[in-house]
């Protein structure tokens, strides 16, 4: 079997699929290693008890507080990673996300790269990710050069009547951006079938925008790409100098592996990411890999997030696919005020709600699940370096986190309580997302120009490592108020158009560097 390739990408999220799909037609013989396997087709996908309640497609790791209590996270291992059972929704950072934001808690710091930079990957992403949306809507929309590449998701009629009751209070709620298959002026030729099993869960038609149907089956249909599951990378090899990355390896049903390649990616998410890193220290990289700044796995971010059940008594909401608007209004703001990002959610069903609490009547969950509006706030979460990934001497991971930033969410959602009230809704129902919630993970090697104060480049090159790169949400400064998963995609594209130019200056192919070291005598 061969070992030997010209990029070695791991991980196949938002950021590794991405990237594959953008150095796939460069006709580099690329490897990408998936410690998961392909989410199986069933009727499993859309089963609330199995999805919710025994978290079927999440990990079984049990992974460390810093208290020492354990707890498992809501961690999808498989092929499209976290994208196989995320909400889709997928959003722009702000144009001032990129710069510093003082908050109560403390700074969310500036970004090396401006949004400008980003922009036309973000409009490629957006096509890739089949993004539906309706620029001007959004008060805080960056500037973009395109209109969306996919119209606006309709509104259910009971969607449409909150929506104009919230723009009738002088509030500004627009549609949601979302990533799925979804043609409205073509329903027969359209693989989304707008259900209620989308948020959250797996999709049974493959018709959400998620990184593998979106990026990386297009990648593997070049002869020069090859996707090895079910192999979790362990460490990354140096030279003697420790200054480039050699091989990696890896252990698949208990055999160990190692493949070389001139260019390593790591893409496996924020949190084992920077375990890979620490797995790797070497005597030239005693604290782990890259880690001369000592910030491989510090300044973890994961957003303050907490979904609502709000209940109109009154008023069933029959809707089916609720997930169609959002409200930017309190995004921004100064000291005292609510703020961060509104959106609907998923809609609750009694299925869903008796799989979250299986003690509660039915009749009671019935009478919610037919009455409900299910809300999601998410305020920016502030990178410290107390929080972080640790590597337990035993392997464990352990996961020090305290959120920043609490008062203004909790500020938010008593303002949006008393929002929701004027259009009557009488029961509110309101849960924090615990530190299990981890599909937000960003922050833990960060960008920036100075080595001293970041691990990797404005390329997202490690500054220690000449030829080892990291794309998924570890590159992140600050966390914004809203998604990464489309800032990942967008910033893979932009890293995949540095890494092509890179090629350009050949470096040798996989193959062609054993035979030049010949003919030289080496």
């Amino acid at each position: 079997m061969n070992t030997q390739y010209d990029i070695i990408i791991i991980g196949t999220g938002a950021g590794g699929s991405t990237l594959a799909h953008a150095l796939a037609p460069t006709g580099k013989k690329i490897l990408i290693l998936e410690r998961g396997e392909h989410l199986v087709r069933s009727k499993d996908n859309w089963d609330p008890e199995k999805v919710f309640r025994r978290e079927i497609y999440h990990t079984q790791e049990r992974w460390l507080t810093k208290e020492g209590g354990e707890f498992r996270p809501g961690q999808a291992y498989l092929v499209g990673g976290n994208t196989k059972v995320f909400g889709a929704a997928l959003l722009r950072l702000r144009k001032r996300d990129f710069e510093e934001i003082p908050y109560e808690d403390g700074l969310s710091p500036a970004w090396p790269i401006t949004y400008e930079e980003l922009e036309p990957h973000y409009q490629e992403a957006e096509r890739l990710y089949f993004v539906h949306g309706e620029r001007g809507e959004d008060p805080t929309e960056p500037p973009a050069q395109k209109l969306f590449p996919y119209p606006k998701l309709s509104q259910e009629p009971r969607m449409l009547e909150v929506f104009n009751q919230l723009k009738g209070l002088g509030l500004k709620p627009f549609h949601l951006p979302i990533g799925v298959q979804r043609f409205e002026d073509n329903i027969p030729g359209s693989p989304c079938i707008r259900c209620n099993t989308c948020d959250g869960f797996p999709c049974l038609v493959n018709a959400k925008g998620d990184a593998e149907q979106a990026c990386l089956i297009h990648a593997l249909r070049h002869p020069n790409v090859t996707l090895m599951t079910g192999i979790k990378v362990e460490k990354i090899e140096t030279d003697a100098s420790g200054k480039r990355a050699t091989a990696v390896q890896a252990t698949a049903e208990g055999e160990t592996r190692r493949f070389e390649a001139p260019t390593i990616v790591i893409s496996a998410g924020a949190i084992n990411s920077a375990v890979i890193l620490l797995e790797s220290a070497n005597a030239k990289h005693p604290n782990g890999l890259a880690n001369s700044s000592g910030l491989v796995g510090r300044n973890y971010m994961c957003h303050n997030n907490s979904a609502m059940l709000a209940i109109d008594p009154f008023k069933k909401n029959p809707t089916i696919f609720q997930k169609t608007f959002g409200v930017n209004d309190f995004y921004f703001g100064q000291a005292g005020d609510p703020i961060g990002h509104i959106s609907l959610i998923g809609k609750a069903t009694e299925g869903i709600l008796k799989a979250e609490k299986p003690w509660a009547p039915r009749f009671v969950l019935k009478f919610m699940a037919e009455h409900s509006m299910d809300w999601w706030f998410q305020t920016e979460d502030l990178p410290r370096k107390e929080n972080g990934v640790e590597l337990m001497s035993d392997g464990r991971i352990r996961l020090n986190w305290t959120p920043a930033n609490r008062a203004p969410h909790e500020r938010l959602i008593r303002h949006w309580k008393k929002i929701l009230w004027k259009i009557g809704f009488r029961v509110m129902l309101t849960q924090p997302m615990p530190i299990n919630a981890v599909a937000h993970q960003v922050g833990t090697a960060v960008m920036g120009k100075d080595p001293a104060t970041s691990v990797l480049d404005t390329d997202n090159r490690t500054h220690d490592v000449e030829n080892l790169y990291v794309v998924d949400g570890s590159f992140f400064p600050s966390a914004s108020a809203v998604n990464p998963a489309l800032t990942i995609a967008a910033n893979a594209l932009r890293v995949g158009d540095i890494l092509k130019k890179r090629f350009a200056s050949p470096l040798p192919n996989a193959g062609e560097a054993d035979a030049q070291a010949v003919s030289r005598g080496g």
